[in-house]
């Protein structure tokens, strides 16, 4: 095994798979795979409102399925975000200690949303929030005179985050700037995916993050909190997305929220071969649209072969 590479196959139970979904997964998977490394399955069940048991179950069934196997993880209760609140309460201390946290009573939505990873075109922060500029005072009033509970906010640095992607190149970013002060735990107490997700592939010796490219521009600021709270960050890799071409969801990324194709629906109409032979088609690693496994994937496997721009695929007509 090549030293200290450690991946994680990391679904949210919030519906079942689709070939979005997949797709980063098999990358994942091969990455690791490729460079002997040990594969995590991680369950990220932040969000109680929306996660499932029998889509996590799906989820374990659907990876199985297609060929994708796993070292270590869940169903074992340690690797479900669900049952890690202590862990980030720990994480959240040391935050607070330094003066890195702050409450924030803002906009209901963007508490609600904070939980789950962020989508495209979906708001992470306010820019205009009155909150981050309170004096202790005023914030210790609001504290004792609102009443709602607030969420709370992480102060992000005023500087240049430097991050190379495995797969996109450098990525500069300043996160006070572009991105923000981003919600860490929603005012229900629920932490939020941002915290959880970064305190959790420290924690657990991750030193490989591969996923799409819908989160890449929060990979700079997960990299910092990961530091910031002592740990390693790991090196990220990020994948094209699946874009639907065609009906109402026309230049959207195929997701759950968007009622896009579920596994239940695909391997109605796949061997697990075929789909697999497909997925690989689209993102550039063969040349013909046929069937193959994930092993046999793996002696040819290369992120050159991987296309940067994201792919169209009209998954309604995508049968074999």
């Amino acid at each position: 095994m090549d030293q200290d590479v450690i991946a994680r196959l990391a679904p949210s139970p919030s519906g079942y798979l689709h070939m979005g979904n997949l797709l980063s997964l098999l990358l994942a998977w091969l990455d690791c795979r490729a460079q002997n490394g040990e594969l995590i399955f991680r369950m990220e069940d932040l969000d109680p409102a929306r996660s499932r048991a029998d889509y996590a179950e799906a989820m374990a069934d659907d990876l199985r399925w297609l060929g994708l196997d796993w070292d270590r993880g869940w169903p074992e209760p340690s690797y479900a975000q669900s049952r890690r609140t202590a862990v980030y309460e720990e994480a959240f201390a040391a935050l607070e200690a330094r003066g890195l946290v702050y409450p924030c009573w803002c906009s209901r939505a963007e508490r609600l949303a904070a939980a789950s990873a962020p989508q495209p075109g979906e708001k992470e922060h306010d820019a205009s929030c009155r909150c981050a500029r309170f004096t202790a005072d005023e914030r210790e009033a609001q504290l004792r005179a609102s009443p709602r509970p607030p969420a709370w906010k992480l102060r992000c640095p005023d500087e240049t985050l430097r991050l190379i992607d495995g797969h996109y190149g450098e990525l500069l970013q300043n996160p006070a700037r572009e991105v923000g002060d981003f919600i860490i735990r929603r005012a229900d107490g629920v932490f939020a995916y941002q915290l959880a997700v970064s305190v959790d592939d420290w924690r657990m010796g991750v030193t490989r993050v591969v996923r799409g490219r819908d989160l890449l521009s929060s990979s700079p600021r997960q990299a910092w909190l990961i530091e910031t709270l002592g740990g390693r960050a790991p090196s990220y890799c990020h994948a094209p997305l699946l874009i639907e071409s065609g009906g109402s969801a026309a230049g959207e990324k195929l997701s759950k929220r968007r009622g896009s194709l579920s596994m239940q629906e695909l391997r109605n109409s796949f061997r697990p071969e075929a789909l697999c032979g497909r997925l690989a088609f689209l993102c550039g690693l063969i040349d013909r649209d046929e069937p193959v496994t994930p092993r046999e994937l793996l002696a040819d496997f290369s992120w050159t072969r991987v296309k940067t721009e994201d792919i169209l695929c009209d998954e309604r007509s995508a049968h074999p």
